[in-house]
C-alpha cells in the first residue's frame, strides 16, 4: 500500500481516522486524570493500522520488523539497566540489526559479487522487505542514543513498536530519532492548526508525487530505459534532467506526506528536505537532500570515527561508500556514494576557500550539472546501459538532437515549468510577501492563507484523484531502497 493510493486516500486513512477519533474519545475520557500517558487507545489504533498497512503487501515480513523490533526492545533494556553489561549489548544489538538488513539486502549482491570474481557460491534470491533501510536505521539510532544516555530507554515494548512500526514514516522514512517523539507517544495533544496544517502538508505532497512525480517518471523512462539503444546527446539530457527532478519531487513528496499525516497526529517530525537542487556547491546540496540520513550518517560514523578532527579523508570516503551501499545492492550506487566523496573532498579544499569570489549562477549552474550526473549513475543498476547513456550524455552519439526530444520538452511545457519554478522556496516568498502586505491587518493576513491553502488544497485533491484513476506504476522511488 502507497500513500499515492486510492485505497489509501478513501478507504484506508477514513477507517483509521474514524477509529483514532474514537481512541481519542476514549482516551479523554478514561485517561485524563493520568499525566503519564493520555494517548493509550489512540497508540493502540496506530500500532494495529500500521502493521496492516506493512503487511498489505509483504505479510510474512512484518513479523521480521516485530521480531526486530524485540531485539532492539531487549537490548535497549539491557543497556539502560545494566552497568557491566552495557556496550557488550549494544555491540550485539547493533550486529543483529545489521546482520538483518546483511542478510535481506546484500546477501545476493555479496554472493553474486564472488562469483563475479571466479569464486563459485550459490546465489540466493530473497525479497527486499520494503523499508527495512529506514526502519533499521531508526532501531540503530535508538540503541546508540540510549547506550549515550541522550535518550531514555523505552520500557513498553509495544511503544518501541510504535515509534518503529508507524505508517506515516515506515517505508520512506524520513528516519525518526526516538528523541523527537518520545514524549509525543505517551503524551500528545493535536490542535486545530496541526490538523489543518497536516492535511495541506500533505496534500502539497500528494501533488508533488501524483501531478509532478509520475509525469516525469514517464518522460526519464522514454529515454533513459525504452529510448536507450538510440538515444540522442540531448535526449540523454532531457532523460536526466526528468529523473533528477522525479526523484527529488516523489522523495520530498513521500517526506511532506510523512510529516503531514504525523501532525494530524500530534507528532511533529523533523524536515527531511530544503530546497536542495537551489544549492550552489554538492557540500551544501547535501546539507538539503534526505537530512535525516546525512545527519544519522554524521552523528553515528562520520563524527564517531573522528570526524574533522582526524583521518577526515577516510572519514569522508566511509560515510559516502556506506551511503551509497545503504541506498541498493549494486555496484552503480557505490560509485555514486564514491563519486559524491571525491567530490565533497575536491569542494572543501577548493571552491569553498575562494566561494565568495565566485559568482553565484556559476555555482548554481555547477551544483545542477554535478546533480544531474550523479542521478544519472543513481539510475543504471547495469553497467553496459550507464556506458552507453554516459557516452551519449557528453556528445558522443550519431546524432546530437532529433524531433523526439523537442516534443518530450514542448509537449509538457507546463510539467516542466510547474516543477522548475517548484524546486524554488516558492512558498516561503508568498508567505513573506503576503506578511509584508498585510503586516497592519492580522485578521486580513489569516483569511488570505486559509483561503489560498484551502484551494490549492482543492485543486490538488481533484486533479490528483483524476491522475490515479486508471493509473498502474504509482509506488514511490525510494521504498525500494
Amino acid at each position: 500500500m502507497v500513500f499515492s493510493d486510492l485505497f489509501f486516500l478513501f478507504v484506508f486513512i477514513p477507517a483509521f481516522a474514524i477509529l483514532y477519533i474514537i481512541g481519542s474519545l476514549i482516551d479523554k475520557k478514561w485517561l485524563q486524570g493520568n499525566p503519564v500517558q493520555n494517548c493509550r487507545v489512540r497508540n493502540w489504533v496506530l500500532i494495529m493500522f500500521s502493521l496492516i498497512f506493512y503487511s498489505w503487501g509483504e505479510p510474512v515480513y512484518v513479523f521480521l520488523m516485530i521480531f526486530s523490533v524485540f531485539l532492539n526492545y531487549l537490548a535497549g533494556m539491557v543497556i539502560d539497566k545494566q552497568k557491566r553489561h552495557r556496550k557488550a549489548a549494544l555491540v550485539l544489538g547493533l550486529i543483529a540489526n545489521i546482520a538483518i538488513i546483511c542478510i535481506f539486502k546484500y546477501l545476493g549482491f555479496f554472493a553474486q559479487t564472488l562469483n563475479d570474481i571466479g569464486i563459485q557460491v550459490s546465489v540466493p534470491t530473497i525479497a527486499l522487505p520494503i523499508g527495512i533501510s529506514f526502519y533499521t536505521f531508526q532501531s540503530i539510532s535508538y540503541l546508540i542514543d540510549v547506550y549515550r544516555k541522550q535518550s531514555p530507554a523505552q520500557h513498553n515494548y509495544f511503544n518501541l513498536l510504535l515509534y518503529i512500526s508507524m505508517f506515516p514514516q515506515l517505508i520512506a522514512g524520513p528516519i525518526v530519532r526516538y528523541s523527537t517523539v518520545q514524549a509525543e507517544i505517551k503524551k500528545r495533544k493535536v490542535s486545530t492548526d496541526d490538523m489543518a496544517e497536516g492535511i495541506f502538508r500533505f496534500l502539497c505532497g500528494l501533488g508533488k508525487k501524483v501531478i509532478i512525480a509520475n509525469q516525469l517518471g514517464e518522460v526519464a523512462d522514454q529515454f533513459l530505459k525504452n529510448g536507450l539503444a538510440d538515444i540522442t546527446t540531448t535526449g540523454a539530457w532531457i532523460g536526466a534532467v526528468a529523473f533528477t527532478l522525479q526523484i527529488y519531487f516523489d522523495f520530498s513528496g513521500y517526506s511532506d506526506m510523512a510529516i503531514g499525516l504525523g501532525r494530524c497526529m500530534g507528532f511533529h517530525f523533523n524536515e527531511n528536505f530544503d530546497h536542495p537542487l537551489v544549492s550552489k556547491t554538492v557540500t551544501e546540496f547535501w546539507r538539503r537532500w534526505h537530512i535525516s540520513l546525512g545527519t544519522f550518517f554524521r552523528d553515528y560514523v562520520y563524527i564517531p570515527m573522528g570526524g574533522n578532527r582526524r583521518h577526515q579523508m577516510l572519514n569522508i570516503f566511509t560515510v559516502w561508500f556506506l551511503t551509497g551501499m545503504w541506498h541498493g545492492a549494486s555496484w552503480n550506487f557505490i560509485i555514486w556514494g564514491l563519486y559524491y566523496g571525491i567530490l565533497l573532498v575536491i569542494e572543501k579544499h577548493t571552491i569553498l576557500k575562494v566561494i565568495d569570489k565566485i559568482p553565484t549562477f556559476l555555482l548554481h549552474v555547477y551544483n545542477t550539472l554535478i546533480v544531474v550526473i550523479g542521478f544519472g549513475i543513481f539510475y543504471f543498476t547495469d553497467f553496459t546501459r550507464l556506458k552507453q547513456f554516459l557516452k551519449a550524455f557528453f556528445g558522443q552519439t550519431e546524432v546530437f538532437h532529433n524531433i523526439i526530444t523537442t516534443t518530450a520538452f514542448t509537449d509538457r511545457l507546463l510539467l516542466w515549468i510547474m516543477a522548475i519554478i517548484l524546486v524554488m522556496p516558492v512558498r516561503q516568498w508568498l508567505i513573506s510577501r503576503t506578511d509584508r502586505l498585510t503586516m497592519t491587518s492580522p485578521t486580513l493576513n489569516a483569511n488570505i492563507k486559509f483561503a489560498t491553502k484551502l484551494l490549492v488544497s482543492a485543486a490538488i485533491l481533484i486533479v490528483s484523484v483524476a491522475l490515479l484513476v486508471g493509473a498502474t506504476n504509482n509506488a514511490f522511488l525510494y521504498t525500494r531502497f
